[in-house]
């Protein structure tokens, strides 16, 4: 390590990928520096993103179940008005919280953090635009965590400046003011669905159009549509192979947006969401100082440990494209730290959970059906359904599965897709089970705690044990 540097990493963006990648540095005795544009640690996650919209999302379950209107009723109010600023009162507490946990983190360890805008003056050099004073950082290695923002459609009305806006991100749900009573969502990726389910749930009509064949696709197709059929349930409307070809907002006093499909469909609604697809935050950076480009959505290349085509600098978390997770950018941004000092470290695997935090919850991890079809590789399944488990009928949750794939001849488990309550908890059994290279035998002679949800896992395997030797009689 060059001792003339005066730190041995700097790490643009305090993320998951960038909170992570610090600490794992400091842990291993690095010199680390940690630059946020934002007066306030935790990125797109803690402000706008995760914490923010899942935080919503337990409120709406609270009050579907009627948690709500009890405090209501025990605070002596008989009936109010559902607002979102009601919805959204922890939030800001939530954010706060987890702000100052990360913060307290990243000092215990040592990591100096800067307040301001990060850009390259060369390979080894970061100057720092901060209103408390600029600086100039030279540094062994740097990683890129500066995370993303939503892409607006061309024409789509710039609303940044209005106190009550009616189009909205992913980033800028949290200003709307009302409940809308009609709501278009545009886009059907994971952000989408979910603002469309928390909506819908809240009596809401809404439009989710997704310009491809089906929402969310690079997920289990069997557990998506039993969603989608969950939805139907709360009257929302389904648009796909659709493409916007604008988006307008009519005038006082009575403002609405109005939706132009490329099929001639015009929808007309209290709001919209636009949530299709994002930018990497490359801008200022200075790449070009380095001799580093991103590609025209803004992403940065990187190898299977995160490394740039610039010796010294690394990348990780949403910046670098798919699968853009929370738990994943974390993981990228510790392998990022490892490698670059050169720690004993393993690529992250492809066997990482996907969480999709609509009501209800998706979660899987693993192959499809659709991926294994392709692949032509032979495999049985199992299911086991909620209702057909005592937890299920406790919790009177009985629209949820789960689906287990296991290789048809060596019994390997292969993936497994869940719906349902508890789903993003329930889907570590299997993942744990997958990275260890297990397989139906384990689920069919372990012991499960009853009454649990886990216990579908058993249920799934003797649906599949079943299956198995169905197809094999025949």
């Amino acid at each position: 390590m060059e001792a003339a540097y005066e730190f041995d990493l700097v790490v643009i963006g305090s993320g998951p990928a960038g909170q992570s990648a610090a600490i794992q540095a400091a842990k291993l005795g690095k010199r680390v520096a940690l630059v946020e544009r934002n007066r306030g640690v935790g990125g797109v996650t803690v402000h706008l993103g995760t914490l923010p919209s899942k935080t919503f999302r337990e409120a709406v379950i609270s009050l579907k179940r009627g948690t709500v209107q009890r405090s209501l009723e025990a605070a002596g109010i008989d009936h109010v008005n559902l607002t979102m600023e009601m919805l959204l009162a922890r939030v800001s507490s939530v954010i706060h919280d987890e702000q100052q946990l990360i913060r307290a983190t990243l000092l215990r360890n040592g990591i100096k953090i800067f307040w301001g805008f990060a850009s390259f003056v060369d390979e080894h050099t970061i100057s720092i635009d901060s209103a408390d004073g600029d600086h100039t950082l030279t540094t062994a290695f740097t990683l890129l965590a500066c995370g993303t923002r939503p892409v607006l459609p061309a024409g789509c009305p710039d609303q940044a400046a209005d106190e009550s806006p009616i189009v909205l991100t992913s980033d800028t749900v949290g200003r709307l003011k009302e409940i809308p009573h009609s709501l278009v969502v545009v886009g059907g990726g994971v952000i989408g669905v979910e603002y469309a389910s928390f909506f819908a749930v809240l009596g809401t009509k809404v439009t989710l159009v997704e310009r491809a064949a089906r929402p969310i696709s690079f997920m289990d197709h069997e557990t998506v549509d039993e969603m989608i059929h969950d939805l139907r349930t709360h009257d929302l409307v389904l648009r796909c192979n659709e493409n916007v070809t604008s988006i307008a907002v009519t005038p006082e006093p009575h403002r609405r947006v109005q939706v132009e499909l490329e099929s001639g469909k015009r929808i007309t609604a209290d709001a919209a969401i636009v949530s299709g697809g994002r930018q990497g935050c490359v801008e200022g950076l200075h790449l070009e100082a380095i001799g580093l480009a991103a590609d025209a959505r803004g992403r940065i290349g990187v190898d299977g440990f995160y490394r740039t085509s610039v010796a010294s600098v690394f990348a990780a978390g949403d910046i670098i494209g798919f699968p853009a997770l929370s738990a994943t950018s974390a993981a990228q941004g510790r392998i990022a730290a490892l490698a670059m000092f050169g720690a004993p470290v393993q690529p992250m695997g492809e066997d990482y959970p996907f969480g999709i935090y609509a009501i209800p919850e998706l979660s899987s991890a693993g192959a499809t059906e659709q991926k294994l079809s392709a692949d032509k590789v032979p495999y049985e399944i199992g299911i086991a359904r909620y209702n057909e488990i005592a937890r299920g009928k406790i919790d009177q949750s009985s629209d949820g599965f789960l689906k287990l794939i296991f290789h048809r001849d060596t019994k390997e488990l292969l993936g497994v897709h869940i719906l349902g309550a508890n789903a993003t908890e329930l889907v570590h059994i299997g993942q744990a089970v997958m990275r260890l290279k297990g397989g139906l035998d384990f689920f069919l002679s372990n012991v499960f705690n009853y009454p649990t949800y886990a216990e579908c896992y058993r249920v799934a395997a003797l649906n599949a044990y079943n299956n198995m030797r169905v197809g094999a009689e025949a």
